[in-house]
């Protein structure tokens, strides 16, 4: 298990995160979400031991990362992609880690294996691509087998395939009861992969719950209602105080009144209904809601010319 309490790191007059307090449990894949700069990699680094906070601790197990005995044997961790020397292979780069932390050399070609680079385990790692620096990088968090793995953005550079390859990687290793802790700015690979959210903005806890639950914490509900009488049911609606869009193939998103409220207003008005459903809320769709506020690096939308 992950641990942090009141964990807290400055930068001068800068606050990268701010208090900061949640449980990583192991069983479970945990997403750790929020904006660009929200402290995601500062946390991260500061449970590795890479940073120091200023106050607060983060622990592993109840211990820090520096008191750990034998490091790569209780955590992995990928924090940067080619996190590596470029003149070394692949093989000799793990084999190097492998001694160091007294790990059998046999599972150096058990972990190339595991992630597809045992035809090029012999090749220089200055000469990989992002893709391939990355499934290195994930073979050296399974080198010693440990039982915590964290993750910052593990799918970068990864083909689709290979982006499937770690979302059903992540999830096994977390049936396996290992406590699986990884940030993703792809929100929809997110809901896809994790079963708990940490969830922070400006360095702020902003929630800590579980996927299902954090989507239904957003305010927004809308209707799908296919109908003939377009515009009659229209007016109806906005009479009724809910607000009408187009929708896809000449459907109306209706937000405001609940499916039950419509199919009771059109009965009423002798109104023609073809389809009615609610439209989920999506992962992303709750993520950007719930952390608008949030957001430190704000475009300007581009107008859309017709």
């Amino acid at each position: 298990m992950i641990t942090a309490h009141s964990l807290t790191k400055r930068y001068g007059a800068t606050t990268a995160v701010d208090s900061l307090t949640f449980e990583v449990p192991p069983g479970v894949v945990t997403g750790f979400l929020g904006p660009n700069g929200s402290g995601k990699s500062t946390t991260m680094r500061m449970i590795m031991g890479l940073d120091t906070p200023n106050s607060g601790s983060a622990l592993i197990a109840g211990q820090h990362y520096s008191e750990l005995a034998w490091p790569l044997r209780e955590v992995g961790a990928l924090l940067e992609a080619k996190a590596y020397h470029p003149a070394r292979t692949a093989r000799n780069h793990l084999r190097w880690l492998a001694l160091n932390n007294d790990i059998p050399l046999r599972r150096v070609d058990e972990v190339l294996d595991q992630v597809g680079l045992t035809s090029v385990a012999n090749r220089r790692a200055g000469k990989f691509s992002l893709g391939m620096g990355q499934r290195l990088g994930i073979a050296a968090t399974l080198l010693g087998d440990p039982g915590v793995l964290l993750f910052d953005e593990p799918v970068n550079g990864l083909d689709p395939e290979g982006i499937r390859w770690v979302r059903n990687f992540l999830r096994s290793l977390a049936a396996e009861g290992r406590t699986v802790f990884v940030s993703s700015h792809l929100i929809s690979e997110m809901a896809l992969t994790a079963d708990r959210l940490v969830v922070i903005g400006r360095g702020r806890l902003i929630a800590e719950t579980s996927v299902a639950d954090f989507v239904s914490r957003s305010g927004r509900s809308a209707v799908k209602l296919v109908t003939p009488d377009r515009e009659t049911f229209t007016s109806a609606l906005v009479t009724e105080g809910a607000t009408v869009s187009d929708g896809e193939g000449g459907a109306l998103t209706v937000e405001g009144l609940t499916a039950p409220q419509i199919g009771d207003l059109a009965a009423q008005r002798g109104l023609r209904v073809h389809e009615l459903m609610p439209i989920a809320v999506s992962l992303e769709d709750a993520f950007m809601e719930l952390t608008q506020d949030d957001v430190e690096y704000r475009p300007t939308m581009p107008e859309v010319v017709a």
